[in-house]
């Protein structure tokens, strides 16, 4: 067997190769989402995605013996090491065959290249970033992922583990049947919190979508500035992600929370596009988006992707109340259940809540540190 052959996708054609590698290696997987290709080309897009003006990335490729066997983005994210003062760099987007040499191969050139720009320690995996898909699934491999959550096979973190990579910070995803919440009970008592407070619990307006999204940019990057790992997303960002997922909303899933007319807090939830991604198989034409249209239809499943409330406001009963809401919503609309994603390890108060819930904790994700 030949040597290994670290390369950067540096034209079209590497590129090519750096995208489809997933649908090769995840052939045949039950689990697997194929994400649209189109999708995926424009998130790595230097040139042209807002997330890399405050940002650097080279893709690199491994080869042996002529054929792709891996591939890695290494990244510098400015806007994150500027927040947070830290000299942090970052991996994302990795693939590999079953072959340590080859992850090692591919991790220590991501290594070299953050170092060389003056980072002291590889993170990730980031896709590119928290604001984006990140950590790798280590418990939970029986299912596929919801919409915006990541899959990969259960020899990544052996891999990762075997090179030396720690545990910065595990993410957990939980899953509510809706069956087994008792929401007339939690509303009951989030109801009457939220009205101590005087605080009121609305839909977005769709209509007014400009509008709503510029009030809740200033919700999102204050509710979450002192979670671990947080950056602060662009306005051009935060509007492209808005644009994107505009095609699958219901205002039904997107609860704002006020008080005397100011934005205090925000929940989002979608429902799992992903049940009709799979059967696309990456790929809108000939066939793919009559294939995601008719699943489209039949998707009874959400995930709650944001839900956080302005520091002074987070006693007042809202975070229960988003809950309780989106519960009543979608039971209403026939949905039949619900993950809740990514809360935190340490993130106590939210974990216990989701547990008091009768909520089953079904994920975790790994976030790794490599010095």
């Amino acid at each position: 067997m030949g040597g290994i052959e670290i390369v950067a996708a540096d034209n079209k054609r590497l590129m090519k190769e750096f995208v489809e590698l997933p649908y090769r290696l995840y052939r045949g997987d039950p689990y697997w989402v194929p994400p649209l290709r189109i999708a995926v080309k424009e998130l790595l897009d230097r040139e042209k995605h807002p997330f890399y003006a405050n940002a650097d990335a080279e893709f690199f490729l491994a080869r042996r013996d002529g054929q792709v066997v891996g591939r890695v983005a290494a990244i510098l994210d400015r806007n994150y090491n500027r927040f947070h003062s830290e000299e942090m760099g970052f991996f994302g987007f990795f693939e590999t065959v079953n072959d340590e040499s080859v992850a090692g191969a591919l991790l220590s050139q991501a290594r070299r290249w953050v170092v060389d720009r003056g980072a002291q320690t590889l993170r990730g995996p980031m896709n590119p970033s928290t604001n984006y898909e990140c950590g790798m699934l280590i418990e939970g491999f029986d299912s596929s992922p919801v919409v915006m959550m990541t899959y990969n096979p259960p020899y990544y973190p052996v891999l990762l583990e075997g090179l030396g990579l720690r545990k910065a910070k595990d993410l957990y995803a939980y899953y509510q049947h809706s069956s087994k919440l008792d929401g007339g009970k939690i509303g009951r008592v989030a109801d009457r919190s939220v009205a101590a407070n005087g605080i009121h619990i609305r839909l977005i307006d769709t209509k007014n979508l400009q509008a709503e999204m510029e009030r809740l940019w200033d919700v999102y990057n204050s509710a979450w500035e002192r979670n671990w790992g947080f950056i602060p997303m662009t306005r051009e960002e935060w509007f492209l992600q808005g644009k994107e997922m505009k095609q699958i909303l219901k205002p039904e899933f997107v609860l704002v929370g006020e008080k005397d007319g100011r934005a205090v807090g925000f929940a989002l939830a979608l429902p799992d596009i992903n049940q009709a991604l799979k059967p696309a198989g990456g790929r809108l034409f000939p066939t793919g988006l009559v294939k995601i249209l008719y699943h489209q239809r039949l998707i009874r499943s959400l995930r709650v992707i944001a839900l956080g409330v302005v520091e002074e406001y987070r006693a007042s009963g809202i975070a229960a109340a988003f809950y309780a809401t989106l519960w009543r919503n979608a039971v209403r609309l026939g949905y039949g259940g619900c993950e809740m994603s990514w809360i935190l390890e340490d993130n106590v108060l939210m974990n216990r809540s989701l547990l008091a819930m009768g909520a089953e904790r079904y994920k975790t994700y790994r976030i790794y540190d490599w010095n």
